[in-house]
């Protein structure tokens, strides 16, 4: 299936590819202020709808996740990084795709803090 997201202003808009039925709730000290709820996919399978200058990024730590944000609305609709066997991996913000109804969703809690 097909889903579209974006930020809240619409500066950043997006297609992913995939069968959603679950997202990962992380506690570490960016997702939880964050308050995303990561839906891992391929990074083949996001395709940016609008120009890539319009994204924001923000990393911190190891500096292998790209968090990207739209500098206008502030929203954070996925980031980039790598698996641990060098996949590339997009993670959406579940919250930021359109007729996703969340309480649907199997939800994974994450211990990202203690890691």
């Amino acid at each position: 299936m097909i889903y579209k997201g974006s930020c809240h202003c619409g500066q950043i808009a997006f297609e992913v590819e995939g069968e959603l039925s679950k997202v990962m709730d992380c506690n570490c000290s960016i997702c939880s202020r964050m308050g995303s709820l990561h839906w891992f996919v391929p990074r083949d399978k996001l395709r940016l709808l609008t120009p890539e200058s319009n994204l924001a990024t923000y990393t911190f730590g190891k500096q292998s996740i790209k968090h990207h944000f739209c500098p206008k609305c502030g929203i954070h609709p996925f980031g980039e990084g790598t698996d641990p066997a060098g996949n590339r991996k997009a993670a959406i913000n579940a919250r930021c795709l359109e007729g996703v109804e969340l309480s649907s969703l199997a939800v994974t809690h994450i211990d990202g803090r203690s890691r």
